[in-house]
């Protein structure tokens, strides 16, 4: 099968970079020359317009910031839609707005084209070894015809429903790793004034009921001091709000998501909209004028599991 993939960020040039290592005909597309170059060294074809990868590939990917950016994509002069034809597929592997990816799925219907929204999960780290989860709403039919692709993407593949049902779920998600890493910021100061040890704090936290992905992952960097992440404040603030939206169209109270959203607010205008998610935590560091900082912790998180086949959990 033919590829073409269009947006190589921080999660879309490590799920590209799977597929080349695995000899897929990978046709990608950038605004940054840089890793178009890059990639051109690694073995994959340069496309000039998201036309052109709708023209020339049987699956068109997208791994793109926002909602906005995405219609551009499909729908503008050059886009997506003016290089379909019968049978093309187009999997959006954005985190992204569900009414959205319905909206556009009817586009490409009308075209006698099938849609798949299918955001990941995991981390950065894990999207360059294929060990990322993904979710994939849309019709099972289309699901299984490219699930040798997703499984070399990723490795725990939920088929989830209907379109748009991936992409709520990825918000949900989200919501709940941004509302993780908050309160390791709360507890871990705690446990600093309480003069314990952090590393001892990591550990025991690790070991507890109150574990995470999240204390696992994002608190060794926290500890390191370099927070870095690959995941940016905008980018939270954009996925809270879409589960802010949810929660307020099925007219569920919730009172969790309205607070995130002020304090990642706050922590973007202080830190900047691009800086690292888990700078959140400078906030109440820099409240305590205390860091929160532990040694033999990583600069930067590397997936240390053994590389392997993804599969559909049922």
């Amino acid at each position: 099968m033919k590829v073409g993939f269009i947006g190589l960020g921080n999660v879309g040039s490590k799920l590209a970079n799977t597929l080349l290592k695995k000899d897929v005909d990978l046709t990608v597309l950038d605004k940054n020359k840089e890793i178009l170059d890059k990639f051109k060294k690694l073995g994959a074809k340069i496309s000039k317009t998201p036309k052109d990868i709708a023209k020339n590939n049987e699956l068109i990917i997208t791994c793109l910031p926002s909602p906005k950016i995405t219609s551009e994509v499909i729908e503008s002069k050059n886009g997506i839609i003016e290089g379909l034809s019968k049978g093309k597929i187009w999997l959006e592997m954005s985190t992204t707005d569900s009414s959205e990816v319905i909206r556009l799925g009817k586009i490409f219907e009308s075209l006698e084209c099938s849609s798949l929204d299918a955001p990941v999960s995991g981390g950065c780290h894990r999207a360059a070894t294929g060990n990322i989860s993904i979710f994939v709403g849309g019709n099972k039919d289309i699901f299984n015809s490219i699930l040798p692709i997703l499984s070399i993407m990723g490795k725990d593949i939920i088929y989830t429903g209907k379109l748009g049902s991936a992409s709520i779920l990825k918000v949900i998600t989200n919501f709940l790793a941004s509302t993780h890493l908050v309160a390791l910021g709360e507890a871990l100061m705690v446990a600093k004034k309480s003069n314990i040890d952090l590393d001892v704090a990591y550990k025991a936290i690790k070991s507890s009921s109150g574990n995470s992905f999240v204390h696992e992952t994002e608190s060794q960097v926290i500890l390191n001091g370099s927070y870095k992440i690959d995941f940016t404040m905008d980018l939270v603030l954009k996925d809270i709000n879409l589960f802010n939206e949810l929660s307020k169209l099925y007219n569920i109270p919730t009172e969790i998501s309205s607070l995130l959203i002020k304090i990642f607010n706050e922590g973007s205008l202080k830190y900047g909209k691009r800086a690292w998610s888990s700078m959140i935590v400078k906030r109440i560091e820099d409240h305590c004028n205390v860091d929160l900082r532990a040694k033999g912790y990583p600069a930067e998180l590397i997936d240390k599991e053994i590389e392997s086949q993804g599969i559909q959990i049922k």
